[in-house]
C-alpha cells in the first residue's frame, strides 16, 4: 500500500491500480492475490478461513455494541470507532478458550475475567478520555447499575472545554448477548449543573435492570453546552464529549 502524494486525489480502479480514500488520507495498491474460490476451498488455506470467520464474528460484535448504545454513540464518538471497536472484540475473542480455532467469539471471551476487563473502561470518543475528562471518585451498583457521585466540584473535578458553562451527566444499564444480538438498556436520569465551584451530591439511576442472559455493563457519558441568554447549546457537535464503560457486571 502507497500513499498518493500527486495533485490529483482520484478514487477508483485503473487497469490493476485501486485509488481509495481513507480517514488518513488517499492511498493507492495493485489488484491482484488468490482467488476467492481458492481461499473457500482450498485446505492450504484452513487457517486463512479460520481466521476470517473470526475476524467476521468480531466485527459483527462491534457492531452490536455500537448498536446497543446507539442514542449515546451518537453523542460521543471519534472518526476511527469502528476499527478500535474491532481490535477490542478481537482482543476479547482471544479470550474465549472453550472454542475451537475459527469457532472463538466475543460471548465466550467476556466469560473470562480478563475479558470483562478489556471492555471495561472503553472510550467511544478517542478525543475526549473518560479518565482525562472526569476526576470525581463515584460507585457502581453491580445490582441496579447506580451511580453516586458523593461530592461534585465541577471546576476543580471536570476538565472543561474553553467556552463550556454547563455539562450534562447520564447512564445507561445495559444486557448485550454478542451471541444472539439481543440487547435491552435502561436510561437514568440526566442531571445538568453549571461548571462552578458548587458541590453536588449527584445519583444516576437506571430506570430498572436490563432484561436477558448476555454480559451486563454500565456507561457513562459527559456532556458540554455552553449557555447563552438562558438556552443551552451543545458544544462543537460532540467533539469534547465523553462515553465510557465504567463497569462490567
Amino acid at each position: 500500500m502507497a500513499k498518493n502524494n500527486s495533485l490529483f486525489k482520484i478514487e477508483g480502479t485503473l487497469d490493476n491500480v485501486t485509488f481509495y480514500k481513507s480517514a488518513d488520507g488517499y492511498f493507492v495498491r495493485t489488484k491482484g492475490g488468490v482467488s476467492k474460490n481458492r481461499i473457500m476451498n482450498d485446505p492450504a488455506f484452513v487457517r486463512t478461513r479460520e481466521n476470517g470467520s473470526e475476524f467476521g464474528r468480531s466485527a459483527s460484535s462491534g457492531k452490536l455494541l455500537r448498536d446497543s448504545l446507539s442514542s449515546f454513540v451518537f453523542r460521543a464518538k471519534d472518526s476511527k470507532l469502528s476499527s478500535r471497536l474491532m481490535k477490542l472484540m478481537s482482543d476479547i475473542k482471544n479470550q474465549d478458550l472453550v472454542s475451537v480455532r475459527g469457532e472463538r467469539n466475543v460471548g465466550e471471551g467476556l466469560s473470562t475475567a480478563t475479558g470483562k476487563e478489556l471492555l471495561k473502561g472503553f472510550d467511544f470518543n478517542n478525543r475526549a478520555t473518560f479518565k482525562s475528562v472526569f476526576y470525581a471518585p463515584f460507585t457502581v451498583s453491580p445490582t441496579t447499575g447506580e451511580i453516586t457521585i458523593t461530592a461534585l466540584k465541577p471546576n476543580e473535578q471536570i476538565r472543561y472545554p474553553e467556552g463550556a458553562t454547563h455539562f450534562g451527566l447520564q447512564s445507561g444499564f445495559v444486557n448485550l448477548d454478542f451471541s444472539t444480538g439481543a440487547s435491552d438498556i435502561a436510561y437514568s436520569n440526566e442531571v445538568n449543573l453549571p461548571i462552578d465551584s458548587t458541590v453536588s451530591a449527584v445519583t444516576l439511576t437506571p430506570t430498572g435492570v436490563p432484561t436477558g442472559s448476555g454480559t451486563a455493563f454500565v456507561v457513562m457519558l459527559v456532556e458540554f453546552f455552553q449557555e447563552v441568554n438562558g438556552v443551552q447549546y451543545a458544544l462543537n457537535n460532540g467533539a469534547y464529549n465523553v462515553l465510557n464503560i465504567v463497569e462490567v457486571i
